[in-house]
């Protein structure tokens, strides 16, 4: 089977393991994360779906490459690799800016004639909406502070010198991808569904917004609130992970 393993470094990781899938789940992280957050989502994966996560330039084992320049270069990379993947029913998650990725990852998917099943969107602003701020311009004490109060960094590391210096690039890095983030003008909509996810107290997020998000696809839209910050993701994800686990389980998905 094509599939691209941990070891050849690339953008997709393989979390699991099936021959022949009848679903493919491909998970985004938020700026700061790694594939490596997704890897407790594998145990509950339907037994015909896989799960791959993608690892963006700068992040852990890729560390030494230089970070991507638009989210847009890294939507390409990333449906560059699906491509080349066996032919499966293909979903997509992403959290924060792993929303925007994954978004524009379906469409570059789609405009290759493999349109996204469902895309599932979490912590994020319609794209319409994103974009803007200057986080990215805040000195290192300001912008680890404001993480730290996101709850974005481990109390471990937090305090960590040397692991912040590591950090902080790399966070500043795609923080900047989101904020200068700039979608497409007049998009072809998505034929596909999208489910909407965000925690009632998440100081990014704009819930009476969110039905933005419709706009970027034809097919059922819903939205799913949950109390919790932003980073509710990392500290309590099964019930996140059951509602996505019910969607693939449907055999057909309402249009």
């Amino acid at each position: 089977m094509n599939r691209i393993r941990t070891r050849d470094r690339g953008w997709v990781r393989a979390l699991n393991s099936v021959e022949r899938p009848a679903d493919r789940l491909v998970c985004f992280p938020h700026s700061g994360g790694s594939a490596a957050i997704y890897r407790a989502w594998s145990s509950a994966m339907p037994a015909d779906a896989e799960l791959l996560a993608v690892q963006y330039p700068g992040h852990a084992d890729r560390m030494a490459e230089p970070p991507a320049g638009s989210v847009a270069e890294m939507a390409a990379c990333v449906a560059e690799e699906l491509l080349r993947l066996d032919a499966a029913r293909c979903s997509l998650f992403g959290h924060s800016l792993g929303a925007l990725v994954a978004y524009e990852t379906a469409r570059v998917l789609q405009d290759n004639g493999r349109a996204a099943r469902c895309l599932f969107v979490s912590g994020a602003p319609a794209p319409s909406q994103a974009g803007g701020g200057t986080t990215h311009r805040a000195g290192d004490d300001e912008l680890w502070s404001a993480l730290r109060e996101l709850g974005g960094i481990d109390p471990v590391v937090a305090d960590d010198a040397e692991l912040r210096e590591l950090l902080l690039p790399v966070v500043r890095s795609d923080i900047t991808l989101n904020e200068t983030y700039r979608p497409a003008p007049h998009p072809e909509p998505l034929q596909c569904q999208v489910r909407c996810y965000y925690n009632t107290e998440d100081p990014l997020v704009d819930g009476a917004r969110l039905g933005d998000w419709a706009a970027v696809g034809t097919g059922r839209f819903s939205v799913r609130a949950r109390p919790g910050g932003h980073f509710r993701l990392l500290s309590d994800p099964t019930e996140l992970i059951a509602d996505v686990v019910e969607v693939l389980a449907e055999r057909e998905v309402l249009r």
